[in-house]
């Protein structure tokens, strides 16, 4: 066999048409997983390297330093349930899939209160088998903290909201929170609509922090002040996810003590977006005839509900596979420099802004 592996000769080797092989290494067209998987093991173990969404030769089984050891299994913390309608449940299928090509297998630690207020670990989790731990929904600074201070290679997809604070000594992996905030801002702007107001608490996680400063900078480089009395920002209450009737109630009362709507609302998510329209049905407010409104994160029910939401979305499916390059490369390597990656997001109009 020559030197330089190529699509062809994996496609030999496996008996399988070129196309097939083409599809599996580019992540094109409709292929079946157990192809897709059996392609991708083959070309690993041929030492092809021209993968082109996410660079699966840096770790080849045969070079994995915790081979040895007996740790393949990742582990998955979090604090709330991931429904279908979370941007992560598309993202931790890609990421698993991945995974499962590469040898590792994959846990799941749904943490309760009392673990996380006492700083222990779930008796489900399995240190001796671990070599590496993903966090998604985790925004306890302690717990977090404490998840860091472990001889275990940590990922946080998002995480909390650092501001001043140090931040964790982990990797992290974020969506682009700002950019499209400010092209949505110029965009308003350009309409005519100047008071723009926010709406979620920029405490609650990085990522609201992240969107919350880019409306503010954007506004600013817009020429234009923030409303402050617009803005519904508080860090009153430590809502559970079980708790949406407060959350909502909340909301209601802060919008009837605003004087004069804003033009545009920008919601932290699409769930704060869809709270918020809720209370201004309530109200008798007419979206977008009185106010248009944009959320974050195009989830499922952004699409359906009426009207359908100005949002922004994002792609799941390569936060999965850079998920895999940083936790995977920090078990390979774990004296790299922490690194923080955000990957892109697209703006999307709706009815909601009247598109």
């Amino acid at each position: 066999m020559a030197d330089r592996v190529t699509i062809q000769d994996i496609a030999d080797e496996l008996g399988v048409s070129r196309n097939t092989v083409s599809k599996a290494i580019n992540n094109t067209g409709i292929l079946a997983d157990a192809t897709r998987e059996k392609v991708l093991k083959k070309a690993i173990e041929m030492g092809y390297k021209q993968f082109s969404y996410v660079n699966i030769s840096d770790f080849e089984l045969a070079d994995s330093p915790l081979t040895a050891t007996g740790k393949r299994e990742i582990a998955l913390f979090t604090s709330n349930f991931i429904g279908s309608s979370h941007f992560a449940s598309t993202m931790l299928d890609k990421f698993q899939r991945e995974l499962s090509v590469l040898g590792y297998s994959f846990t799941m630690h749904r943490l309760q209160e009392n673990e996380i207020e006492q700083l222990s670990l779930p008796a489900s989790y399995a240190e001796e088998r671990t070599a590496g731990i993903i966090c998604i929904e985790m925004f306890d600074r302690n717990y977090c903290a404490m998840l860091c201070s472990l001889d275990t290679p940590v990922l946080f997809v998002d995480s909390p909201a650092y501001c001043s604070e140090e931040p964790l000594k982990a990797d992290h992996l974020y969506m682009d929170n700002q950019s499209n905030i400010h092209l949505f801002v110029r965009e308003m702007v350009r309409r005519g609509k100047k008071k723009i107001g926010f709406i979620g608490d920029p405490l609650h996680c990085q990522s609201f922090f992240e969107r919350y400063m880019g409306y503010r900078n954007a506004m600013y480089l817009s020429g234009l002040g923030c409303p402050e009395d617009c803005c519904i920002t508080d860090h009153k209450i430590d809502l559970k996810s079980s708790e949406y009737a407060e959350y909502r109630a909340y909301l209601l009362d802060k919008i009837k003590k605003i004087k004069k709507l804003p033009d545009v609302f920008i919601c932290a998510n699409d769930f704060v977006a869809m709270d918020t329209l809720m209370a201004f049905k309530k109200l008798g407010i007419s979206v977008p005839d009185d106010v248009y409104l944009c959320g974050f994160d195009d989830s499922p029910e952004s699409r359906v509900i009426s009207p359908s939401l100005t949002t922004v979305h994002i792609h799941s499916q390569i936060m999965g596979f850079s998920a895999v390059h940083l936790l995977l490369s920090r078990i390979k390597e774990p004296s790299l420099n922490f690194r923080t990656i955000h990957t892109e997001t697209d703006l999307i109009f709706r009815e909601s802004t009247g598109d």
